[in-house]
């Protein structure tokens, strides 16, 4: 091969491994994102509203009960509200996560969650199953951008 042949492909070889997208590690991306969700619920339990919220993505849309759709704002401040009231205590296990599918900058999660609610002597524990959808934010988080959560049943404790 004369010097010119081998510079031909060496190009073409820096050409295709420039242009070939690269190989995300899935492993790496599901395990960001359970810790993700698991630091949510350390931050509930902690009730650190901040952390709380961190997890979302600006540009949030929520599908939740009693709403046909929130945004960042909104849910977090319904969380707020939650958390400010010191007459209850709240628990969020860590969730059962049954299926993460990363593809890209994209992750659809498929979750339950089991929230524990204790007022006075009277405790109740519910599940609520959820999708939710992260994006690679442009620091290279994962946060929830879109959502849907879907309660067996309202906490008998919740007003």
């Amino acid at each position: 091969m004369t010097n010119g042949g081998l510079m031909t492909c060496l190009c073409l070889l820096a050409i295709v491994t420039i242009a070939s997208p690269a190989f995300a590690d899935d492993a790496a991306d599901k395990a960001a994102i359970t810790g993700r969700l698991r630091g949510f619920s350390d931050a509930f339990n902690a009730r650190d509203e901040a952390g709380l919220c961190d997890i979302f993505a600006p540009d949030l849309i929520a599908t939740i009960p009693l709403a046909s759709e929130a945004d960042r704002e909104t849910l977090c401040g319904n969380l707020s509200r939650l958390l400010a009231r010191r007459d209850l205590r709240l628990h969020y296990d860590y969730p059962d996560i049954r299926e993460i599918i990363v593809s890209g900058n994209i992750a659809v999660v498929r979750i339950m969650w089991a929230l524990t609610v204790q007022k006075g002597f009277e405790k109740d524990t519910t599940s609520e199953g959820g999708i939710d959808i992260f994006r690679r934010q442009p620091d290279g988080r994962w946060s929830i951008a879109r959502m849907a959560a879907f309660p067996f049943r309202p906490n008998k404790l919740l007003d």
